[in-house]
């Protein structure tokens, strides 16, 4: 079944980006003091304050400019592997005339840029008022194909936003239980109804669906 294969490549992954990390930190042991992690802790801990006083969320031993680059681009790498199996997620339960493949372009993009955008205005009002009216002249007029979708760029939204103040960490949860509660929607095909409107494509096989169309029931 196509549910189960999705199930499987996505638990494989992230059991082996775990591992990969698990063993990166036990090899070096000062690498975590350089990564995008953390930021929930301080976005949790930290004292009730002013929002337009609150101080941004940083790396705590990133102190010159070849840190400084490490440290985004582990942040985008980061950002590019948790929006990986969304993309996946989105190519295997949708289908049909309703797929869109510049969504899925988007799911891996969009974080990209997301978190250059938080870094940049995350420390200046100033910048994120002149962000503000950018979009505004912009005017994105792209359209979804159904309310669905637009999950999928909230997410890729959160990812970018979780990377940029060096949160990845809550990004790879939200992403987790993203992907396994569409899994989960599709394989049980949850709220279906005969005759109704299908956001999720059909879960079974192509094979599967050929031979009951060939053969029908009675």
């Amino acid at each position: 079944m196509r549910a189960s294969k999705l199930l499987l490549e996505i638990t494989a992954y992230y059991l082996v980006i775990g591992i990969a990390l698990f063993v990166a930190i036990k090899v070096w042991p000062d690498l975590r003091n350089y990564l995008p992690v953390g930021g929930v802790e301080q976005l949790i801990t930290q004292p009730t304050k002013n929002p337009l006083q609150a101080e941004a969320v940083r790396a705590a031993h990133v102190a010159n400019l070849g840190q400084s680059i490490f440290w985004l681009v582990v942040a985008i790498i980061a950002a590019i592997l948790v929006s990986l199996p969304v993309s996946w997620t989105y190519m295997a339960v949708r289908g049909g005339d309703e797929y869109d493949q510049s969504l899925v372009n988007t799911i891996l993009v969009l974080p990209i840029v997301v978190t250059g955008i938080v870094i940049i205005v995350q420390n200046s009002l100033a910048l994120a008022f002149s962000l503000a009216g950018i979009a505004g002249a912009v005017r994105f007029r792209n359209s979804l194909k159904s309310s669905g979708d637009a999950l999928f760029i909230l997410l890729a939204v959160g990812t970018g936003l979780s990377a940029g103040i060096g949160a990845i960490e809550l990004a790879a949860v939200i992403g987790i239980f993203f992907n396994y509660c569409f899994a989960f929607l599709w394989f049980t095909e949850y709220g279906e109804r005969a005759g109704m409107k299908r956001f999720l494509a059909d879960y079974r096989s192509d094979e599967v669906v050929v031979v009951e169309e060939e053969n029908p029931p009675g």
